[in-house]
C-alpha cells in the first residue's frame, strides 16, 4: 500500500521534447532511461501510474500544416508518432521489471491494445503502468487535453506535468532572467493570465472535475518521487 503518498494514482504527462535530451529530435537513450527510472521508483513506492506522451520530438501537427499538409492529416501523423514514443517507454520500463501496457486511442491491434477504460483501470489496479497513446484519437485536440481527459477517466488523484522548467512562470524563464515562478495558481489564473502551461480545454476539463495539476521539471533527478509525496519544487494548479 502507498500509505505515505499524497497522490496515490497519478497521470504523468510527458512532452516529446522531454525525451530528446540534448538532441534536436528523436529519442535520447540516456534521457529516456533516466525518466523511466524515475517512473520505476514511484511505481516501487506503490503508486498507480499512467502516462500520456506527446510527440514533438518526432512530428508536430501544426508544423506539418506549415509545409502544406492538411491539418487533419497532420494531426493524425502526430498521433501515430505518440505511439512510437509510447512503445519506446514501455520497452525501457519493462527492461526495469516494471510491467506496462500501451493503449492507443487509434486501434492498431498488432502493436498495442485499444483504449478501453475498464481494462486500463484493471491494469493499474494490478500494478501495471498504462501508457495512453494517440492522444484523444481526434484531430484538433492536443496531448495536454488527452492527459486531462485520461486523468479524469482514470479517477487520478493528480495530473503531473513534467516540463523543461521547474514550474509555471509569468514569462519564459529561459529568455527572461527576472521571470517569476508561481508556487500555486487557480485554474482561472492560468486561463485569464494566458500562462499557456497547458491549453485552455485541458485546464477547463481539470477544473470541472477538480483534478489538481502539478507542474515540475522532469529533468531534476528524484523529483517525481518528491512530487507524489507533495514535496519538492513544483507549481500546484487547483481551485
Amino acid at each position: 500500500m502507498a500509505v505515505n503518498l499524497k497522490y496515490r494514482r497519478i497521470l504523468l504527462k510527458l512532452s516529446g521534447e522531454g525525451l530528446m535530451g540534448p538532441k534536436e529530435s528523436g529519442l535520447d537513450p540516456n534521457t529516456v532511461d533516466r525518466i523511466c527510472t524515475e517512473i520505476a521508483d514511484v511505481h516501487a513506492l506503490g503508486a498507480q501510474v499512467c502516462l500520456v506522451i506527446g510527440a514533438g520530438n518526432i512530428f508536430r501537427g501544426m508544423a506539418g500544416t506549415a509545409i502544406g499538409i492538411e491539418r487533419t492529416s497532420a494531426d493524425y501523423m502526430g498521433m501515430l508518432a505518440t505511439v512510437m514514443n509510447a512503445l519506446a517507454v514501455q520497452s525501457v520500463l519493462e527492461g526495469k521489471a516494471v510491467p506496462s501496457r500501451v493503449q492507443s486511442a487509434i486501434p492498431m491491434a498488432t502493436v498495442c491494445e485499444p483504449y478501453i477504460r475498464r481494462r486500463a483501470m484493471r491494469h493499474m489496479e494490478k500494478g501495471r503502468v498504462v501508457i495512453f497513446a494517440a492522444g484523444t484519437g481526434n484531430p484538433f485536440f492536443t496531448t495536454d487535453t488527452a492527459a486531462a481527459l485520461r486523468a479524469v477517466e482514470m479517477d487520478c488523484d493528480a495530473l503531473l506535468k513534467g516540463t523543461q522548467v521547474d514550474g509555471v512562470y509569468d514569462v519564459d524563464p529561459k529568455i527572461t532572467e527576472s521571470a517569476h515562478r508561481f508556487d500555486r495558481l487557480s485554474y482561472n489564473d492560468v486561463i485569464t493570465r494566458d500562462l499557456r502551461v497547458m491549453d485552455t480545454s485541458a485546464i477547463a476539463l481539470a477544473r470541472e472535475n477538480r483534478v489538481p495539476i502539478l507542474v515540475f521539471s522532469i529533468h531534476n533527478p528524484g523529483v517525481l518521487s518528491e512530487v507524489v509525496h507533495g514535496q519538492g519544487t513544483y507549481t500546484l494548479i487547483e481551485d
